[in-house]
């Protein structure tokens, strides 16, 4: 489900500070229930990597095979179709020696179209940048009475003029399909093999 803004600006987050010129997007949460103590942010992303937001059902499979075949149709994923300099505004240069320390995951990482910046055990930053945005996924996991809570954050931050049609767009069919179902997806992947624990 969707959550307000001030939900997750109360969470303890690296992401606040290091995406501060990157506006929020919107927010959702999903309860995750058992679970048992000590879950982190890793044990989220294996869920993931074995639950791929692409094939989520048969209509997000369609909308992201549309928008493989635009992005080459227009050239908005080629290398390089991202305005300015090649890598330069990556907010990986932004981290410092304690969080590149601090992180998980080696910062930089490639992992399918995001880059990794920033893994603890209760949060994870990724960016992509293309031609058509500059966005940022944050997912943070918090304990709570009878298991957990998952908040998953986006943040966009515009390339050019073409940023806001883009978002106007796809927010539609990224709210109302493509999120909902990868959580439905997720919350049953937790609960067939971490639910039942503690």
């Amino acid at each position: 489900m969707r959550v307000g803004p001030e939900e997750y600006a109360a969470l303890p987050l690296r992401a606040h500070a290091l995406l501060a010129d990157a506006p929020l997007h919107d927010v959702w949460a999903l309860d995750l229930p058992g679970g048992g103590p000590g879950r982190s942010v890793a044990d989220v992303r294996q869920l993931l990597e074995r639950e791929p937001i692409a094939e989520a059902g048969g209509a997000v499979r369609l909308l992201f095979g549309l928008r493989r075949g635009l992005g080459r149709v227009f050239g908005w994923d080629a290398e390089g179709a991202a305005p300015g300099p090649p890598d330069a505004s990556s907010y990986v240069h932004r981290l410092s020696a304690a969080d590149r320390a601090a992180s998980l995951v080696e910062p930089g990482r490639r992992e399918g179209l995001f880059r990794t910046l920033f893994v603890t055990e209760r949060e994870s930053i990724a960016e992509v940048r293309n031609a058509t945005v500059h966005a940022f996924l944050v997912y943070a996991l918090s304990e709570r009475e009878g298991g957990y809570r998952l908040h998953w954050a986006v943040h966009v931050k515009p390339v050019g003029r073409i940023t806001a049609w883009y978002m106007r767009g796809i927010d539609p069919f990224r709210r109302w399909l493509v999120y909902p179902a990868l959580l439905r997806r997720l919350r049953r992947a937790w609960a067939r093999e971490l639910g039942g624990r503690g």
